[in-house]
């Protein structure tokens, strides 16, 4: 039987879940809900043939559903996972999993004890190019890893909820943690509050991690912000190699970049020795879909399958540490936090 899917939250990204719900053959969209009538009111008009609700634990305590998608607001999240798996369902829950690590391992511990299919809305690792990325990269293809830079900006919408670090961050964290599996072991955060007193717009994070099994650490740096004259969405990769761009803006979404500095055997230390190398751009051939279509796909296979999702609990619980420990940074002017307090988020 097809799972019975509930999409709790139909505001601006929950109709986005809605519509890619009811587009999938895997299953019946079956609820919708929401507190705000207007929002619920567009949702029907996707989701044909669902039914509608305001009262989300009504919902929950219903028999009438398997599984479902939890797209409200960020400081929700926690409690409503929580809630969601007590009833043995399901949950498609969106990034962050929580905002903070003891309510990260809240929902974990909770989906220890359910059993069910805990699934984080990380939508870039679903992305066709996010997954040729990794190929690239675990395959030696790019050599040993120097360094990777991310930007995420726009001149757009306003949070109250929750800071850059906190609404952008999720998506470059999880490409981090999804391409550079490691230990990270320091990160630095520091930003501006310009618009609101106490909700950073503007945020520089750096980290540095240690790749499982890799000679040397990582460097990453990354650029979240709301308030920029352009929108941004760009991931460069610089290896030994060859350099990577992954450009989310762009018709080409990638370009492998066949460039670097060649260092012959016979020399190890003089930098004069090192030669330059200008090759050629590949654009690849990366067959696309949309990323949430895939996401969607991915939790409904895994319900059938009772496989462990590509952005599981687990990865989740990562994420909200590191996100954990730069607003640990981020609250005390930039100062470095230690791996040790990434683990706990202290």
């Amino acid at each position: 039987m097809r799972p019975r899917v509930a999409v709790v939250g139909t505001g601006y990204w929950g109709l986005s879940h809605v519509r890619a719900f009811a587009a999938q053959p895997g299953c019946e969209l079956a609820w919708v809900c929401d507190r705000d009538s207007q929002a619920l009111a567009r949702a029907m008009a996707v989701a044909r043939g669902a039914r509608a609700t305001t009262d989300v634990e009504a919902l929950f305590a219903s028999h009438d559903i398997d599984a479902v998608v939890l797209a409200t607001p960020a400081v929700t999240h926690a409690d409503l996972a929580c809630a969601a798996l007590s009833r043995g369902l399901h949950v498609l829950v969106e990034k962050p999993l929580a905002l903070s690590v003891a309510d990260a391992t809240r929902v974990a511990d909770a989906a220890a004890r359910a059993g069910t299919v805990v699934m984080v809305g990380h939508l870039m690792l679903y992305h066709p190019a996010v997954v040729e990325l990794r190929r690239l990269v675990s395959s030696g293809e790019l050599g040993s890893l120097y360094y990777l830079s991310s930007v995420r900006t726009n001149l757009g919408r306003l949070r109250s909820d929750e800071n850059a670090l906190w609404s952008f961050g999720p998506h470059d964290l999880s490409m981090l943690d999804y391409l550079v599996p490691g230990e990270p072991t320091t990160i630095t955060a520091r930003g501006e509050s310009y618009l609101q007193p106490g909700i950073a717009d503007v945020v520089f994070v750096n980290i540095e991690l240690q790749p499982h099994g890799g000679p040397r650490p990582v460097m990453a740096q990354i650029h979240l912000s709301w308030l920029n004259p352009r929108k941004e969405r760009r991931l460069t990769v610089v290896g030994a190699k060859k350099m990577v761009e992954f450009d989310d803006c762009a018709a080409e979404k990638l370009r492998i970049y066949d460039r670097g500095y060649d260092r012959p055997p016979e020399f190890a230390d003089f930098a004069e020795y090192l030669t330059l190398r200008n090759g050629d751009i590949f654009l690849p051939d990366v067959p696309m879909e949309e990323p949430l279509a895939a996401e969607a796909r991915h939790f409904l296979e895994c319900i059938a399958t009772g496989g462990a999702p590509l952005s599981d609990v687990a990865s989740g619980l990562r994420v909200v540490r590191l996100l954990a420990s730069a607003q640990t940074s981020l609250e005390r002017a930039g100062c470095p936090v230690s791996l040790d307090d990434v683990k706990t988020g202290t």
